[in-house]
This record gives C-alpha cells, structure tokens and sequence, in this order.
C-alpha cells in the first residue's frame, strides 16, 4: 500500500504499532514507515524505523522477512551516501532469502546498482529476477522490474528496448491499484519520449506524472531532475536551473537522500552553464562531484566532472590540464558505454584547438565526430559540430560549411517537431556554434553573398514557417479566460490602489498552467521552412529598394548591403558598443515622451549620429536615394531606425530576417478582408483617433467599450485586410508570449494572436511598447510583431519606446492619410513624420515608431 496510497500507508503501520503487535507484524509496519520516510521524508527517521524492522524479523525467526528489510535499508543507506553498507546489507539478504524473496531483494540491488551507476551489473541482477517474479505472477514486482531494466536501457542509449519495456510494465500496471508505481511509470515514459527526441511528448507526459504525485502528496525529486534534462534541450535553462535549486532546498528541508542531492546539484549545474553563469555552475558541480565521490557513484561523478570542465572552460579557464581533465572523463564515459562520451571528446578537442595544439585536437575531434551517424538529434549535432571544428584546423572552407550544412539541417529537424513558437525559439540556440563557424567561414572564403546565405540560415527561424495552431483543449482555453478575468481584476485593484499579491500569484499560476499546455504541442511542418534565395531577393529588391542585413561576427557588425543586383559587405562597428549606444537613445525617448524636455532633443539626436556609425558605417554613404530594409540582429531590435541621420528622410522599413521580408513582399491581401478599428480601455487620449478614423472608414467594424472583448476583437481581426488598435500595451521580457494589449475584459496575449487562422494583412498598433521583442536563442525574436508575421500579416507599424499619448494622434491620422491615398505603411509613416510639428515631442514620437514588413 505504501506505493498505492502512501498517506494511508503511514497512517495503518502507526496504528498497527500502537495495537502491540507481534514481531512479524511490527516488522512490517516499520518497514513501511521506513519506506516512507526514505522516498518521500527524513532519511535519518527511516534508518531507525529500518533497523527496528530488522530486529523484529530477526525476532520473529523468518528469514524471507529479514531478506526483504535487509532490502530496503540497503537501499536507504545507498541513498543516504553509505554504499560499502548498503551494498553488505544486500549481501546478507541475498544470501537469507529464498525464491520469490530472493528475487524482490535482487530487484532492489539492481535498483541500486542504477542509482551507482553500474549499469551492467543492474542488467543481471534485473535479468536473474524478472523470470522468478514471473513464474509466481507478481505482477507488481515484475512491472517494477520491467520499468527499471527500461530505465537502465535508457541510461546506455538503448531507446526502443527501453520503450518495449515501459510498453510491457505499463500493461501489467492497469490491471493494479498501485498508484504511486502508475505515476513513476509515466514519468519513465515522459524519459524515454525525451531519449527518442520527442520533447512536447516528454513535457506532457512528465506534467500528467506530477499531477498524479500531487493527488498522492508525494515528492517529486526524480522527477524534478528529469524535467531539468528536459528544459535544458528546449532551451530553458533558467528554469531547469530555478527548479533544480527549488528542489535542492525542499530536500534540504525534509532531511531526504543525499544521493537525490547530488543529482540535483548536477542538474542545477548543467542549466547554469547553458544559462550563461559558469561561476554558478563549477560551485554546483564542484559540489556534486564531491558528494557523488564520497556515495562511490563513479558514473554520475564522471558525469559530474565533465560539467565541470564544461564550465571551467566557459568561465575562460582553458590549459592543457583541462585538455587531459576532458580526455580523460570523455575516455572513461565511453567505457560506461554513456551517450555523453561525445560531448567530452568534442569539449577536449575543443580547447585543445584553443591551445593550438592543433593534433591533439584531431584525435579527440575525430572521436567526437563519429556520433554525427546516429543517435537522438542533439547527439549528432556534437558530432557535427566536431567535423565542423575538424575541417577548420585543416584549413577547408567547404568542409566547414559542409559540416554546418548537415549539423544545422539536423536541428531544423529537430526544431519543427516542436509545435510551441518558444520552444522553436529556444532549441536554436542548439546551433549557435555551427551558424558562426559558418559565418566566419564565409567571410574568409566566398564573398558577400555567401555570407548573406549563412546570416539568414540562422535569423528569424521561427517566422519561416506559422506555429502550430494550439489545440480545442477546452482546459486551455477555460485557464486562459480565468487568466483574462484574475488579469484584469488585478489591473482594476492597482488603479484604486488595493493590493495585489494574491491575484499575482493566482496570475502567475495560470500563466503558467497555460505555457506548460503550449509547450505540449507538437510541430505539424516538415523541414526548416523555405529556404532563403538570394536571386529572388535581389529581383525582389530591383533598383530602387535597399536592403541593409546587419550580421554579427566576433562581436563586430558586418553590414550586407542588398541591391541593384548584388551584394556589397562593409565592416561597421562592435556590436557592444552599438548596444549600450542604443540604451542611452531609449532613455533620451523616454525623457522626450513627456513636455519640457527639449533640451534631451540635441543629446538624442548625437546618439543618433554615434550609432549610425556604429551600425552602417560607411554602408550609410551607399544607400541610394530609394526605400531601404533594415534587417538587424536580435539584439538590435530596440534601435529606433528612423533616428539615424541617414535614414531619417526615407521611406523606411525593419524586419526580422531578408527571407521574412521576401515572404511578406509576397503575401497577397485578402481580397474581401475588412477594417477593423479597436479602442481598449484607460487610455490617456481615450484612443482619440479611433472615431475620427471611423469617419474615413465607413464600412469598418469599431469594436470599443464592451464591444472590445477578446472574443469578438479575435473573430473580427481573422483575415481582415487593415486592424487598428489602440490599447495599452504591455511587453514582458520574462514571458514574451504574454506581452499583452489590453481589452474591456482583460488582456489578449500572444498565445492567443496564434489562434488565428489569419492574422490582419496590415496592422497598427498605436501605443508604448507594442514593437519590443526578447532575443532568444540563436537569433531569434519572440513578441507580439513576431507573432504576426508568420500568420499572414504582411506589414506592422508598432512603437519601441514609450510615447505621449497626445503626440500619438495627430501621427495615426497623418498615417492613415497616406494609407487611404495609396501608400504602403513604409511610406505612410514617412509622410505623417513629415506633416507632424517640429518640436522635440513630436519629433520623438515619430521616430519611436517603426514599419516592419512590406505591405
């Protein structure tokens, strides 16, 4: 029962204990309480309650029963880091036990041997007990064993016996009560989905195991440390890293194993270096490595230490006894047979090429690269990323870009079984490595063009293709109505000053229950998306239009300018300094968005000068006369273009990626679609615009007061031609796919703009805030313009900085006159800038907005 119900478990043994019960019975009921307090509370209470049952089965004269405590408390002191005793107990109750005993006792040492790291020796013992357990139809035990020989297949690479397995365990388990043992079932699934590179599956399936825990009330540390696994191949390594730190303190808390501990803190390592912060990880792995020692767990501490030497070498802390560190953990990872052998090779080769010791690099490379043949996606992706490194330290251009041909179109693979738009994001950051080997690549050898090829095979991914439409899962779209009302009830607390903490936390709560829904979607598209022709953009281009792609190499900024039938390459400034550059811009924005503060207007104005050095350099002086398309890197998405010297008089437009750009040059209008005209609540101005715009369109839908409610704003902007919305609008760097404008009742976030079937052809969004993006992954941009792009939208005036909402006015107005005399949003807005007063207000609020797009 103590896997079945665990509560009513704990709660039978102590009233069996207090009944006086004879030896063999108070036997039991120590060993369940052991149990207990082992999985799921203080590890010290268990030994004692161990040990008690031990000397009452001694007591009671049964040797099967002294077996199966000597069982349990091995394990116990295994987890509590006392393996040269766990290991004798299993000695004794090997040799005590007899038949079907003997077997459950074995069961247990083979779980062990897993938790050490023994993995061979874990197969035999398994191997030795399934066939006693069968031949007495214990189907409880011998699901147990199934579920673990699975989980050892896992652990050497083994996916399709270990998935034959769960297959086999799971059948036995329905026809049980065990709810615990149901649970970890599908939490090993949720591994084993993860093992075959199906991360939405793994996410759901780990999320459905926890659900099923907390109906038990049961820790979930096994679980935790799974999840983290999973989070860092999709890319949310902050998140691993928060819920791996939760975790330890929680266990710290209840006294729990100390083993659990020690993976926890190499979970917590891992994320760390994936997340940026080596410092934190070499302390968690430092620590790992010293518990995982002194627990005589060589497999984990091998694991251990390749992290490591991983953040060792992110923190910049590269000699050749690294080199020998690496080789050596990568030599004794492929003698456990591990799929993380690879990744110690490829780390191994890799400073040793840092070092110029060029032929060291070799060996270990050629090691690494073998794993490019097969296996999950990430591992070939190690072993690409190591021919790639190969064929550089041999001097071949081609075969570096070969190498990063086939490494990036594995990860293109992987990228589009993810139905999430966050998680296609995240999991480019995989190929970060392979997009700048490229890139360099082709800046040495191969001309401009080439290098424009590889700028746009990594930028702007997630646009080339639409997400994948969320599902009618009637609890996410209920989670995400309760999320709109707690939403809005907490906006309408702050206005009258009440507090809010707790609607916060019931926010929070459903922000969350509604990512993890998304992020269980898996992709529906074959192949990374269209791929980028250079012909066709040039033809696209003709003579007039100038397409200007920033790409950044070395941290310099690389100007690729685009037009009259070629591709010219200028070298600009560093990227850092175009950065902090572009702060102080937003923050003279800021100051200018409010009256009185014209004497900002000559300051902003310099640092617009400064950055268009930074960013065009002498490209600004090769600009033509005609149109020009910015394309900058993600971290570049705040500049406000239309500042710079040079671009400020011209028809001008911002996008994500030239490949983004072609597709909505080529998008179609709808060809009945209608305007939309929308007016949230709480506005400065009350979206004085609106009406008069309701005047020169009088056949368009006005959604306003009640009217503009996130259903009815959502039915009414699928497919429409032209969408104006003024409401407030809110960007969150924590959670992109929450940045919001606000409705009557309540927020309509991204998550919600991927429900259309078509988002508008063109879109104006009027108010603070509305273009800011979060660069995530390789170079990519997640955020409410971005949302837009792949559904149809075809061109988007939104603004980067806070803006007067007054000022605002009269330039919408001016914008729409030009939209109604024919012009494309580019143009429009060059015109209202033009026809808005010249004082520092209005000046700011103009370059503040951008077009991006085509249409």
């Amino acid at each position: 029962m103590v896997f079945a119900d665990p509560g009513e478990a704990l709660t039978r043994a102590r009233a069996l204990l207090d009944a006086d019960p004879s030896p063999l019975h108070a036997s039991v009921a120590h060993q369940v309480i052991g149990i207990w307090q082992r999985d799921f509370g203080d590890l010290r209470l268990a030994l004692s309650h161990l040990r008690r049952a031990r000397e009452f089965a001694a007591r009671a004269d049964s040797a099967d029963r002294e077996a199966d405590v000597l069982a349990t408390l091995g394990v116990a002191l295994v987890h509590a880091g006392r393996t040269r005793d766990g290991l004798a107990a299993f000695e004794r109750g090997v040799a005590r036990g007899g038949g079907h005993t003997r077997a459950r006792v074995l069961y247990r040492r083979a779980y062990v041997w897993w938790v050490l790291g023994h993995h061979r020796e874990a197969l035999e013992d398994v191997r030795r007990a399934i066939p006693v357990l069968r031949q007495a139809a214990d189907v409880i035990w011998t699901a147990r064993a199934l579920t673990l020989r699975a989980t050892v297949h896992l652990a050497l690479g083994a996916v399709e016996r270990a998935e034959a397995d769960f297959t086999a365990a799971e059948a036995l388990w329905d026809t049980t009560g065990q709810e615990h043992d149901k649970a970890d079932a599908v939490e090993s699934r949720g591994l084993a989905a993860f093992r075959s590179g199906d991360v939405p599956a793994a996410l759901r399936l780990l999320d459905e195991a926890e659900e099923r825990y907390a109906r038990l009330g049961t820790p979930t540390f096994m679980l935790n440390i799974r999840r983290c696994e999973v989070l860092m191949a999709a890319g949310l390594a902050p998140e691993a890293l928060a819920e791996a730190d939760a975790a330890i303190g929680k266990l710290d808390g209840i006294g729990g194993q100390s083993t659990r501990k020690a993976e926890l803190l190499l979970a917590a390592a891992r994320a760390a270096r994936l997340a940026g912060d080596p410092h934190t990880a070499i302390a968690r792995a430092a620590l790992a490595v010293r518990l995982f020692a002194g627990q005589r767990r060589t497999w984990w501490e091998t694991h251990a230490r390749l992290v490591l030497i991983e953040a060792r070498h992110a923190a910049g802390r590269d000699s050749g006894r690294l080199v020998a560190e690496a080789a050596a953990v990568a030599e004794k990872l492929a003698g456990f047979g591990a799929p993380a052998a690879p990744e110690a090779s490829l780390l191994a080769g890799r400073i040793a090429l840092g070092l110029g010791w060029t032929a060291d690099a070799e060996r270990h490379l050629a090691v690494a690269a073998r794993s490019r043949r097969g296996g999950p996606p990430l591992a070939r992706m190690t072993g690409w990323a190591a021919q790639a490194l190969r064929a550089r330290a041999a001097g071949s251009t081609r075969g570096v870009l070969e190498a990063c041909r086939r490494g990036l179109d594995v990860l293109d693979d992987h990228r589009m079984t993810l139905g999430a738009s966050e998680l296609r994001a995240r999991a480019t950051e995989q190929g970060a490595e392979l997009a700048a080997l490229a890139g360099r690549a082709s800046l040495v050898s191969g001309g401009p063009r080439r290098l424009l090829v590889w700028s746009e095979r990594w930028r702007a991914t997630v646009l080339s293709t639409p997400p994948t439409r969320p599902p009618a899962d009637p609890e996410l779209l209920s989670g995400m109505t309760a999320f709109r009302e707690i939403a809005s009830r907490a906006d309408a607390a702050r206005m009258e000053g009440r507090p809010v903490p707790a609607l916060e936390r019931e926010q929070r709560r459903l922000e969350r229950q509604i990512r993890s829904r998304t992020l269980h979607m898996r992709g529906e598209a074959p192949g990374g998306g269209d791929r980028f022709d250079v012909g066709r953009l040039l033809e696209r281009l003709g003579d007039e239009v100038r397409l200007v792609e920033l790409a950044v190499l070395d941290g310099r900024v690389q100007v690729l300018l685009c037009g009259q039938g070629r591709v010219r390459r200028f070298e600009a400034g560093l990227l850092a300094d175009a950065e902090t550059e572009a702060e102080h811009v937003q923050a003279g924005l800021r100051r200018l968005a409010h009256p009185g503060a014209e004497a900002r207007l000559p300051v902003v104005e310099a640092a617009g000068r400064r950055l268009e050095e930074l960013l065009l350099g002498p490209a600004a002086a090769q600009l033509g006369g005609g149109p020009v398309v910015i394309v900058p890197p993600g971290r570049l998405h705040r500049v406000p273009w239309a500042l710079l010297p040079s671009l400020r008089e011209r028809v001008l437009s911002v996008s994500p990626s030239a490949g983004s750009w072609l597709r909505a040059r080529e998008t179609a209008p709808p060809p009945d679609g209608c305007h939309v005209l929308v007016r949230g609540p709480g506005l400065a101005t009350g979206g004085a615009e609106v009406p008069e715009l309701a005047g020169r369109y009088p056949c368009a839908t006005v959604l306003e007061d009640d009217q503009a409610r996130v259903p009815r704003v959502l039915e009414e902007l699928d497919g429409a031609a032209l969408a104006h919305i003024a409401a407030h609008g809110t960007f969150r760097a924590d959670s992109p796919l929450f940045s919001s404008l606000r409705m009557a009742d309540g927020p309509i976030v991204v998550h919600d703009f991927e429900r259309l079937a078509r988002s508008p052809y063109r879109i104006i969004l009027s108010c603070c805030d509305t273009a800011l993006l979060a660069s995530v992954g390789a170079d990519e941009l997640l955020g409410l313009v971005t949302a837009l792009l792949p559904l149809g939208t075809a061109g988007v005036v939104a603004c980067s900085a806070p803006v007067n909402d007054a000022a605002v006015v009269p330039l919408m107005l001016a914008l729409h006159k030009g939209l109604g005399a024919g012009l494309s949003l580019a143009e429009a807005l060059r015109d209202a800038r033009a026809a808005l007063p010249g004082d520092a207000l209005h000046q700011a609020t103009g370059w503040a907005f951008s077009a991006f797009g085509a249409a």
